[in-house]
């Protein structure tokens, strides 16, 4: 059993979550609100994690307080909803269940539940990040994919009522606990395997490519790709192989740790994509998809880093790295491009001027304009 204290503390191994009572009690969370989402509810993995507290335990009883209703892109109104449960019952933290969805809005429930609304002054582009104090409500999460790493990240995406996909962004939203176990993994699809193994891909190579001085975080990140590259088609194919579960889960955590460094135009342009209401579109597939594109664009940009890159996930130096992970999503069984996910082009003009005013544009090699990221979402339809 590994405890790793960095960013905030970390218990990471088979078994993992059976620690959930101590950690607990580490944080001085009495009363839980549970937060997960209709499917770990449906398929018993959230029970499954729920049981570890002894019994007699305030938290473990059919009436134990539990929002389960997050949807598969967290909105101000389930954030809302979550946010009057918890106060009804008298909690007094949150245990989020799940993957980046129920970890995310678990963080924007402790933000407002000790902090005035409405959540859009929040949002890091509305200069919310200065008004994110530490009174934040404590949150441990217990994460049951490994893609978004958001147990031990800084920040929140949540779908404002004003349609936004916007980022809530403080040091005082790392959870006080992760309890990382990669058996909880084990029964996730391939096609989920695959998808959230890809935004674990899109964290580890954003961040390296960000051109923001931080050796630190460059090192974890490649070392995260590394794992990706080796590990992702196993776990896909053999969903119980425990090295591939344990590195694909230490891979996504790693880059949730490096991306304190800034990310890029793959995320620039999935969060507007992944606001779109009629479509519900999964992050992490968005990221796979878009990212060759990404990839070419970026390429007059970021000097040698390529060949690092390359390196890291055994590719030969002559490569094509774009075409490499289209190769890969290919392998994996992702949608060839946006098109085939139902985006049309109509749909194209508004998502490229969010992505010139997401926070993550700032951090790619080079910024892109509005008609950048227009022909970018063209190129990856």
């Amino acid at each position: 059993m590994a405890t790793i204290t960095y960013l905030t503390t970390i218990q990471f191994d088979f078994g993992a979550s059976r620690l959930l009572a101590d950690e607990l009690a580490r944080v001085g969370i009495k009363r839980p609100l549970f937060v997960t989402d209709p499917g770990l509810v449906k398929n018993g993995l959230f029970e499954r994690v729920r049981a570890h507290l002894p019994a007699g335990h305030p938290a473990n009883t059919p009436a134990g307080p539990v929002y389960a209703e997050t949807p598969a892109n967290p909105t101000e109104r389930a954030v809302l909803a979550a946010l009057a449960q918890y106060r009804a019952e008298g909690c007094d933290g949150l245990v989020a269940v799940g993957g980046g969805s129920p970890i995310d809005l678990a963080k924007a429930v402790a933000v407002l539940a000790s902090h005035d609304g409405p959540l859009e002054q929040y949002a890091a582009i509305k200069g919310g990040v200065a008004r994110i104090t530490p009174k934040v409500a404590p949150v441990i999460a217990v994460p049951t994919t490994a893609g978004t790493g958001s147990e031990v990240g800084r920040g929140s995406m949540v779908i404002l009522e004003s349609g936004r996909k916007l980022a809530l962004l403080s040091p005082n939203l790392l959870p006080k606990s992760a309890i990382c176990d990669p058996e909880l993994t084990f029964d996730m699809p391939p096609g989920l395997t695959a998808a959230t193994g890809m935004d674990a891909f899109a964290h580890c190579l954003e961040t390296y490519l960000s051109p923001a001085i931080n050796p630190p975080a460059e090192a974890i990140a490649l070392d995260g790709l590394a794992r990706v590259g080796r590990w992702i088609e196993v776990a896909v194919a053999e969903p119980r192989h425990r090295e591939a579960r344990w590195n694909m889960m230490m891979a996504s955590m790693m880059g949730a740790m490096a991306f304190q460094k800034g990310l890029g135009a793959i995320h620039a342009m999935s969060h507007p994509l992944g606001q779109i209401p009629s479509l519900n579109l999964h992050h992490g597939t968005l990221n796979a998809v878009v990212a060759p594109t990404v990839i070419r664009f970026n390429a007059p940009h970021v000097g040698d880093k390529y060949q690092t890159v390359k390196r890291q996930l055994g590719l030969l130096p002559g490569t094509d790295l774009a075409k490499a992970v289209a190769d890969l999503n290919r392998r994996l069984g992702l949608p060839a491009g946006l098109k085939a996910m139902g985006v049309t082009e109509a749909m194209l003009p508004a998502a490229a001027a969010d992505a010139v005013t997401d926070h993550c544009n700032a951090s790619n090699p080079v910024k892109g304009t509005e008609a950048d990221y227009l022909r970018l979402m063209r190129e990856a339809m």
